[in-house]
């Protein structure tokens, strides 16, 4: 019998059974998709991250229990917090991580880690059929980023309410949908949920990729370039967003929960 060790992460918030769960397996060598997709499969996270040393970082890959995905920002952070909580690097040194989008690094300002990923501003877009019944709800903006729609809802309280049609939306053949709205609390300047029903996860809890797409979104309507955004979910978090050039920066807390072993 083989065994894996693996670390499950809350990210994106200060305390336990908070943000978003994110299971960690730093694996001695490459191992197949299929072995990769049955592991998260049994972890039944939104995702679970894979890592493997090499001379210049570790490869990263992101696993929903349905598929593998290119962009995981509660993932990456995760990753990032086991390797430092658990001596595999010093906290001070920075991670680079080579993913399918390209290299994504890591950095410790204190007990918040940045992420420097790609920024992917939304395009003005029409709205499906799928689309309009599985919202259900005014839109007052809909546009595509390069993963997901993204939905400007009138409200906070209509991004809080809603109760979409996830069936319908499994059929849009995205990765997600992003909803959003101005935030009513002056401690953010937006709140968002993501539905990813066509990738394997109904509700996301927090979604730090979602903000590569939401920061541009709200710097261009409110004129700034460093925000907060609160991932209105059951478990909800808070996201913080840099914007420099074509890269959003974002921001966050994690706080391990557990730590296993995987017996196949």
């Amino acid at each position: 019998m083989s065994s894996q060790r693996f670390t499950q992460v809350d990210a994106f918030t200060d305390r336990p059974f908070a943000g978003n769960p994110a299971a960690v397996c730093l694996l001695p060598s490459p191992r197949d998709s299929q072995w990769m997709q049955h592991v998260a499969q049994e972890m039944n996270l939104a995702e679970t991250a894979f890592l493997v040393r090499r001379a210049d970082g570790f490869d990263l890959r992101w696993f929903t229990p349905a598929l593998e995905v290119d962009l995981c920002g509660h993932a990456t952070l995760a990753s990032a917090h086991v390797l430092w909580e658990e001596g595999h690097l010093p906290a001070p040194q920075p991670v680079r991580f080579h993913t399918r989008s390209g290299v994504l690094t890591a950095s410790r300002d204190g007990e918040m880690i940045w992420l420097d990923f790609p920024a992917t501003p939304s395009h003005p877009a029409d709205a499906p059929s799928e689309l309009r019944s599985g919202i259900g709800a005014t839109m007052l903006y809909v546009g595509r980023t390069p993963f997901d729609y993204l939905v400007e809802l009138e409200s906070e309280s209509r991004v809080r309410s809603l109760a979409p049609d996830l069936a319908a939306l499994a059929r849009l053949g995205t990765r997600g949908v992003i909803v959003t709205a101005r935030s009513t609390d002056p401690a953010y300047d937006f709140v968002s949920r993501f539905f990813a029903p066509g990738s394997g996860v109904g509700e996301d809890p927090v979604t730090g990729s979602a903000h590569c797409g939401l920061g541009p979104f709200w710097a261009a309507r409110l004129g700034k370039k460093e925000l907060v955004g609160y991932q209105a979910s059951a478990r909800g978090g808070a996201v913080r967003v840099r914007l420099e050039d074509d890269r959003a920066h974002l921001g966050g807390h994690a706080v391990t929960v557990l730590r296993g072993e995987l017996l196949y």
